[in-house]
């Protein structure tokens, strides 16, 4: 009989968070495989867990996927953890998951608290609709191409960033996305938690003086919509060739001359007479 995976949740800062159910798994688990085993060491000493405890990061996920599948297989039941959060969010456990997958091999997710979605809900920006953007490139030139293919996304948008690139990302965020609002928050659920709210100029301005350390989650409030960006027509278009534009992608003329009037804020009979003008 195969084993099981259990994704595991674990804290992001204050040890206290962890799930009741969480440490339940994690007890009854035969191994438990960790993104940092120094790290996670320290959890379970917390919580007087004594499990073996093996890698699962970004260099080894290759060969540590494929060792856990093996174990799988022989029955064993297995607990994964990172090093804050959820396994699988900005983590090589989403290439564990598509292991299992591709193997048949039973999964299960045991949740717990994200930096992301705390920090959304503490920023103060919009909550209703958002995107998880995750860790932008390291590469200046792949970073910028991101930016500008979102710049007008919306919804609050939300990075991870480590503290020797946050500075640079976000000058180039204010260069692409103009001066927004944004909210950094870092060191979440520990000592020294942060919210610091401002415009993307102000935000430059604080940092430039002041050291910024630990894990970082950059809030940008989304793309506020102009007029003209509203607009589906150019304003040298005459009424005939709007009318001509629909018609020829695939409307019939009726509904062609409705959409129009709606989109110029005319009548169906103003648009009809321009057509019987021309």
């Amino acid at each position: 009989m195969a084993g099981k995976l259990f994704l595991c949740g674990t804290p992001i800062g204050n040890l206290e968070d962890i799930t009741f159910r969480a440490l339940e798994t994690i007890r009854n688990c035969d191994v438990v495989y960790a993104e940092d085993t120094r790290h996670s060491l320290r959890l379970l000493n917390h919580f007087e867990i004594t499990k073996p405890l093996h890698s699962y990061h970004e260099h080894n996920q290759e060969v540590a996927g494929k060792e856990i599948i093996e174990k799988l297989k022989k029955g064993e039941q297995i607990a994964l953890v990172t090093d804050a959060g959820m396994p699988g969010i900005s983590d090589p456990g989403e290439a564990l998951v598509k292991l299992c997958l591709e193997n048949d091999m039973p999964f299960e997710v045991i949740p717990g608290v994200t930096a992301f979605s705390m920090a959304l809900v503490g920023s103060g920006l919009s909550t209703e609709r958002f995107v998880f953007e995750g860790f932008l490139s390291r590469d200046k030139k792949q970073k910028k191409a991101v930016l500008e293919k979102i710049k007008k996304d919306t919804r609050t948008l939300i990075f991870y960033e480590s503290p020797h690139r946050f500075k640079e990302t976000i000058k180039i965020i204010l260069d692409i996305f103009g001066d927004r609002r944004a909210v950094v928050a870092r060191e979440l659920t520990k000592r020294f938690e942060e919210f610091n709210r401002a415009n993307l100029s102000e935000l430059i301005q604080y940092y430039d003086s002041h050291e910024i350390r630990g894990e970082i989650v950059l809030l940008i409030e989304g793309y506020v919509e102009t007029a003209e960006d509203l607009q589906t027509f150019d304003q040298e278009e005459t009424v005939t060739d709007h009318v001509q534009r629909y018609i020829i992608s695939g409307m019939d003329k009726k509904e062609a001359m409705k959409k129009v009037a709606v989109e110029r804020g005319l009548k169906k009979s103003e648009v009809y007479a321009l057509l019987i003008e021309n």
